[in-house]
């Protein structure tokens, strides 16, 4: 019977079906367009960037899809890292509509759940109906909107408490296993950034964060990762090490991609043919130590570009560390040839964002 449930990312773009009915489409262009400058731009900690009704419609059927890819996607480099490690309590800070708590549900709830059936009672399925949520924002209606979200999906996600809170230096967290802020630094003052992610460190065994993946994302993503590790929390992910990133910060950035089935708002706005498009994002994992099975974890590297193909090759770009996890890492490229069998094998089927080599 569980195998004919949605899965979660089904569930969502069911729920999110028709949340544009009534609204002119002309008016939900112009809502997502001025969201698109938001997003890309600064706006200031005072100004909430979800304003009424249309504005969260917007925002929910155009971005909600790919922050909840991006998410997904971060909070499964996470439970790679930690694969006994299952959160009992979960805050997304500036969470809006729900994507962070719907990420989240996707890798510890009722898709870990039916993951497991498949191997018998695995770590996912421990506790996953047992998380207590929590999701702060400042907008009002983006509350609203993902309470009523929230009413189509699993139990858990029903139990969720939406907070209306000022993202900002005074924000103070419950003591949470997990805390969550996606999207959300573009939004503050570069203080009030520094106050979240000291606030974050403080509350949570695991702090996520993610920015879109843009160069000035990165570099928001990197100043926080230097208060994550400021803070005495260790890097579970991307990185294979919690020393200093290998970039150059200027000449290059760290991001990856998700892919996100593109709704009729995003063909209308956007244009195009295609029935997807890839969600750029960058991200860091931060956990205290107790999160992770053993001292040398994460110690393995990571794979920061689309690998590539050639003819009796693929070349892999790596981010790697020392070993132990506690020193610098190093970045360089990898030349799996097909004189290399198994490892060959294994690298054309590598993905952006996979581990290096593969476990097993």
């Amino acid at each position: 019977m569980s195998a004919t449930l949605p899965t979660t990312a089904e569930a969502l773009r069911a729920a999110l079906a028709g949340l544009l009915d009534g609204l002119p489409p002309r008016q939900a262009a112009q809502a997502v367009e001025r969201l698109i400058a938001s997003y890309r731009g600064a706006t200031p900690t005072d100004a909430p960037v979800l304003r009424d009704r249309s504005d969260v419609a917007a925002y929910a059927a155009y971005r909600m899809p790919a922050t909840f890819e991006a998410v997904r996607a971060a909070l499964a480099g996470l439970a790679d890292a930690a694969p006994s490690w299952v959160p009992g309590s979960h805050v997304d800070v500036g969470g809006g509509t729900g994507a962070g708590v719907w990420a989240a549900d996707a890798v510890w709830g009722a898709d870990a759940v039916r993951a497991a059936g498949a191997v018998g009672a695995g770590a996912g399925a421990v506790g996953a109906g047992a998380r207590t949520t929590t999701v702060l924002d400042w907008a009002e209606p983006a509350l609203a909107l993902g309470r009523e979200l929230a009413a189509s999906g699993t139990a858990g996600l029903r139990a969720a408490e939406w907070r209306r809170a000022r993202i900002g230096a005074a924000l103070r967290l419950p003591d949470s296993d997990l805390v969550t802020v996606s999207y959300v630094l573009n939004e503050l003052t570069e203080p009030d950034r520094a106050a979240l992610v000291a606030e974050a460190a403080r509350a949570a065994q695991a702090v996520v964060i993610v920015e879109p993946g843009t160069p000035d994302g990165y570099l928001r993503i990197m100043a926080a990762r230097d208060g994550l590790t400021g803070a005495g929390l260790r890097i579970a992910a991307p990185c294979p090490h919690s020393g200093a990133c290998p970039i150059e910060r200027g000449t290059d950035w760290c991001h990856f991609a998700a892919r996100v089935s593109r709704s009729s708002l995003h063909r209308q706005v956007k244009g195009g043919s295609l029935p997807y498009e890839d969600e750029k994002f960058s991200y860091v994992v931060g956990v205290r130590v107790g999160v992770l099975e053993a001292p040398g974890v994460p110690g393995r590297a990571r794979v920061v570009r689309k690998p590539q193909i050639r003819k009796g090759q693929v070349l892999l770009d790596l981010c790697e560390g020392d070993g132990d996890g506690d020193g610098d890492g190093g970045a360089r490229r990898e030349t799996v040839t097909k004189r290399q069998g198994a490892l060959y094998r294994a690298a054309r089927d590598a993905a952006w964002g996979d581990e290096w080599p593969p476990r097993g």
